[in-house]
């Protein structure tokens, strides 16, 4: 019998219904973990889940806006009274609004703040007794917005936000090591997420060109990532072959950090 990784590990993944968290979920399912879905829109979230258990995956799944901070502990409550024990926490919902510094609205950079940062300093906290049962693992979903900004595209608060995820993840890792919780992010650079898609296609001939260009000049790799080169970090992180791995940020981006 093959042995995979994760075998009968239960883990949370929020914004699983596509892009990263999607590809994070189906490659947790295929190395035998139960899932727990969380996202804000309910017909993707049952399409994603009913695909997974197509597959042979263990899926469950809740429908919240974790925007709304009075969302985070009804969605702690539901887990909590099915399972008594959380293995692996991914901190993936997020959002990014490139509005220029001066325009940024309050109601803009308050929600980007909430979904991005303190959302999961919430769930992390209100899951903590779940994670420490298990001795498991958080994995935060960053961006390399935190390291290295693109010109042309202003991002003052998702970078915020993104920095202030990578801070956390390493006081997260001092202080709950001790708990034998582990503690992670990984920062990916662009992926080829849905809304990825749907910009590029957005774009006038001339534009595609110059993105192009900047892509292959810009990426060491020449090329955006894929939602499995995240998913694949993630496996990793969140297995016992990471059982000493704490505190990290890791960088998956095709080399656009060097640059």
């Amino acid at each position: 019998m093959v042995k995979t990784r994760l075998d009968k590990l239960k883990a949370v993944v929020t914004g699983g219904s596509d892009g990263i968290g999607l590809a994070i979920a189906r490659a947790f399912a295929s190395e035998g973990a139960e899932l727990w879905l969380v996202a804000r829109n309910k017909g993707k979230l049952a399409v994603a889940a009913e695909s997974l258990r197509a597959e042979g995956g263990q899926v469950h799944y809740t429908a919240a806006d974790l925007v709304d901070p009075a969302s985070i502990p009804r969605v702690c409550d539901e887990i909590s009274q099915t399972w008594d024990a959380v293995d692996v926490l991914v901190n993936n919902a997020g959002m990014a609004c490139f509005t220029s510094f001066a325009d940024v609205t309050a109601e803009e950079m308050q929600a980007q703040v909430q979904l991005n940062l303190i959302t999961p300093f919430q769930l992390t906290q209100q899951l903590l007794p779940l994670l420490t049962k298990s001795q498991g693992s958080v994995i935060n979903i960053s961006s390399t917005s935190a390291h290295r900004l693109i010109p042309g595209r202003p991002a003052s608060v998702y970078a915020m936000t993104k920095g202030g995820i990578n801070s956390l993840t390493k006081a997260l890792a001092l202080e709950l090591g001790p708990m034998g919780v582990r503690v992670n992010a990984i920062a990916p650079g662009t992926i080829k997420t849905p809304l990825t898609e749907m910009m590029i296609a957005s774009f006038s001939d001339e534009r595609r060109r110059e993105y192009d260009a900047f892509v292959r000049q810009s990426f060491a790799l020449g090329r955006l990532g894929e939602p499995e080169d995240v998913a694949k970090l993630a496996v990793h992180l969140a297995s016992g072959d990471a059982k000493w791995m704490t505190g990290s940020v890791s960088l998956v981006d095709g080399g656009l950090s060097t640059n």
